[in-house]
């Protein structure tokens, strides 16, 4: 069995079974057998029933969802409750999107070749979905990367993160007392190497993998000849505040963005570039409120910040803060380690640009903020790196809104609210080393489906 601790006080809490090569070469070769057997293929009423069921049973099971996020991965309560909230509505979205995956007309009779045809298209299941999940959001994710299998048709076989399957088991538990057959979504746990050869098997059709650039990129290398994939990575956030901002209103939003999850968020706030004439105002009272932020173990209510995932975490964050503060950093607050587990909310200002907190995701509670004069030339720097996700920027200006948008290296630039905002429906794209693909629900449904073209001659 593999066991899961509470990841504050490393308490034991929970356990799921592993799996080896055996297990999950099983469930390799039904989930192949199930859609190979058209004939045994689930209608889209069929389908939808069974993600409406799913969303009863969670619903009923809110709060025990919400606390069992938090017990095994420290976020909040008041952000595990969000959580739940978001996984059940990304069920009725499933649902949803279910009546757009739909093919097209061709016309055929723009050339002598093509008279005398008529042609039109749909949408078929790709086959067999393989995911590997993070455990910062482990419900939601696993609610991205599993409803959209089942609503297309497709079989699916997920490994969660080894810090939190607690969750992703009982959804996938959830959705067999919903009526959808077990063969049809497996929950497994296996060692790394049984995880690699999972997802490099030539049954698989199509890979979903949410997790650090590293593993991803190295897991997409290793993919069957034809299987197709998307990736979501990290980023290292860039804001900009200009002149104009009001910055009354841009404090709070930049703390949560910041610290919702201790930081570990993929498009947290990270890089705040400030101008010169309001980073003093925007400095202070960021450390403010930073300071006024409960840290503690995340099953408490009051507590607004909880632990890393794992202690070495914790340690990583301490390393990368020294060197900054070595570096000539300014520590506004915060800046050290409140136990083995958890780190104090902490504003650097001005880290050096070569400090690796500067230069790389820290996933965790620490935003640098950045003094600048000339725009352009913060704009540049928010660009140097390999990593790009999504951008903010603070200002009142339409005008610097825009050269903001058009210049900074994103997917999605969101004015005068945080990096992180993010809804169930939208486009979610890691650029460059950050990812590969379109994440978010009616995207991911797409990529699980195939184009099917039908040419009848008259």
């Amino acid at each position: 069995m593999h066991e899961v601790v509470n990841p504050f006080d490393l308490s034991p809490i929970g356990s799921v079974p592993t799996a080896d090569w055996e297990t999950v070469d099983g469930y390799l070769a039904k989930a192949e057998a199930l859609h190979k057997d058209r004939s045994g293929w689930k209608k889209p009423h069929e389908r939808a029933a069974i993600l409406h069921k799913a969303m009863e049973i969670m619903t009923e099971r809110r709060d025990h969802l919400a606390f069992q996020i938090a017990d095994e991965g420290g976020k909040p309560l008041i952000d595990a409750r969000v959580e739940v909230d978001r996984a059940i509505n990304g069920m009725e979205l499933c649902i949803h999107e279910m009546g757009a995956i739909k093919g097209t007309e061709i016309p055929m009779g723009l050339t002598p070749a093509g008279d005398g045809r008529i042609a039109w298209t749909t949408r078929e299941p790709i086959g067999v979905v393989v995911a590997v999940s993070a455990f910062n959001h482990p419900l939601n994710l696993i609610v991205h990367q599993v409803a959209p299998a089942v609503a297309t048709g497709c079989p699916v076989i997920v490994k969660p993160a080894a810090d939190t399957p607690l969750s992703c088991f009982e959804f996938i538990s959830i959705l067999h007392e919903a009526g959808l057959p077990e063969d049809w979504a497996r929950a497994v746990q296996p060692p790394r190497d049984v995880s690699e050869r999972m997802v490099s098997d030539s049954r698989v059709a199509f890979f979903s993998f949410i997790g650090s650039a590293g593993v991803g990129w190295s897991l997409r290398s290793k993919l069957a000849p034809g299987a197709r994939c998307a990736l979501e990575h990290g980023g290292v956030a860039p804001v900009i505040v200009d002149p104009t901002a009001d910055i009354d209103a841009a404090v709070p939003s930049l703390v949560k963005g910041g610290f919702y999850h201790s930081g570990q968020v993929c498009v947290s706030v990270q890089r705040v570039f400030a101008h010169s004439s309001i980073v003093g105002e925007l400095s202070a009272k960021m450390a403010e409120a930073t300071k006024a932020l409960t840290v503690g173990n995340a099953i408490d209510e009051t507590v607004e910040c909880g632990p890393l995932i794992r202690p070495k975490e914790c340690d990583r964050v301490a390393q990368w803060v020294e060197e900054a503060r070595s570096g000539g950093a300014e520590v506004l607050c915060g800046g050290e380690k409140l136990s083995d587990t958890t780190y104090a909310p902490t504003l650097l200002l001005n880290p050096p640009v070569d400090a690796t907190i500067s230069q790389n995701e820290v996933f965790g509670p620490v935003v640098c903020i950045y003094s600048y004069d000339d725009v352009d030339a913060a704009i540049a720097q928010a660009n140097s790196l390999d990593v790009a996700f999504q951008a903010a920027v603070y200002t009142n200006d339409l005008s610097a809104a825009m050269t903001t948008y058009r210049n900074i290296d994103a997917s999605a630039v969101m004015v005068n609210d945080h990096s992180a905002f993010r809804t169930d429906w939208m486009p979610f794209a890691g650029l460059r080393t950050s990812g590969h693909g379109v994440g978010g629900i009616p995207y991911t449904m797409h990529e699980m489906t195939i184009e099917k073209m039908i040419v009848i001659k008259a």
